[in-house]
């Protein structure tokens, strides 16, 4: 495993990812890099990180059945997701947010770019 560095992302360690380039898997003949990969310095904000508390939030923000229900319960299967958010070295996250964007029954998202004909 890569050697922790606090503060900072460590080197790529090869042996923790597949080869790019593997001849017995076809597709990635042509789509794997021909040259050399490059390292490229972190900036700030990939250091630092978006920062996010509770306040923020409103109170149905973690509950997307009951977060824009008009109408009594919306339609379609209801859908529990769980898991961890971790770092590189599989340490927990502290204070992560995921962001969740879930279509409507129609395909849509509540988005103001989202000119999909399904309904709204």
């Amino acid at each position: 495993m890569s050697q922790i560095i606090w503060g900072a992302y460590a080197q790529r360690n090869t042996d923790d990812h597949p080869p790019a380039y593997t001849p017995g898997y076809k597709t990635s003949v042509l789509r794997s890099p021909k040259n050399a990969l490059i390292s490229i310095a972190e900036t700030l904000t990939e250091v630092t990180a978006p920062h996010f508390s509770a306040d923020k939030f409103g109170p149905k923000d973690n509950d997307l059945i009951l977060n824009y229900a008009k109408d009594g319960l919306p339609i379609g299967e209801r859908v529990i997701v769980h898991g961890y958010v971790r770092d590189q070295f599989g340490r927990p996250v502290k204070n992560a947010l995921v962001e969740v964007w879930q279509a409507n029954a129609s395909g849509r998202y509540r988005h103001p770019n989202d000119q999909y004909i399904g309904a709204m």
